[in-house]
């Protein structure tokens, strides 16, 4: 079920399919999920821009939906993990950031679909 999107600055050296094998399997090990059933969408930005762009810092922005009602002690672990897998893939200066979000178990709906 958890979904991972990851926006990242153009150009930026950065394996984002290893990171996404990695963190699919870190994921089951903190809350109760398979890594099967995580997804993950990589949208490379067009331009990006930290502060007053002096830095010349890349940016990547993980956000990471999961249904409702796991604990916020999972929830500040899984950010804590991913964030120490994103160190270990980006190599130049950057500012990122990890969100876990909460999708509603009332609302949410997810299908698999085969086509016509």
């Amino acid at each position: 079920m958890p979904q991972i999107l990851i926006d990242h600055s153009p150009g930026l050296d950065f394996d984002a399919t290893a990171f996404a094998k990695e963190a699919h399997q870190l994921i089951p090990e903190v809350i109760d999920t398979a890594t099967a059933d995580c997804k993950t969408l990589v949208r490379p930005a067009a331009t990006h821009l930290v502060g007053d762009g002096s830095s010349g810092e890349a940016v990547v922005l993980v956000e990471i939906k999961i249904l409702a009602g796991r604990s916020a002690e999972a929830r500040s672990e899984l950010s804590v993990r991913i964030t120490d897998l994103l160190r270990s893939h980006i190599r130049v200066p950057a500012a990122f950031c990890v969100q876990v979000s909460e999708l509603d178990r009332e609302t949410y709906v997810f299908v698999h679909h085969a086509g016509h």
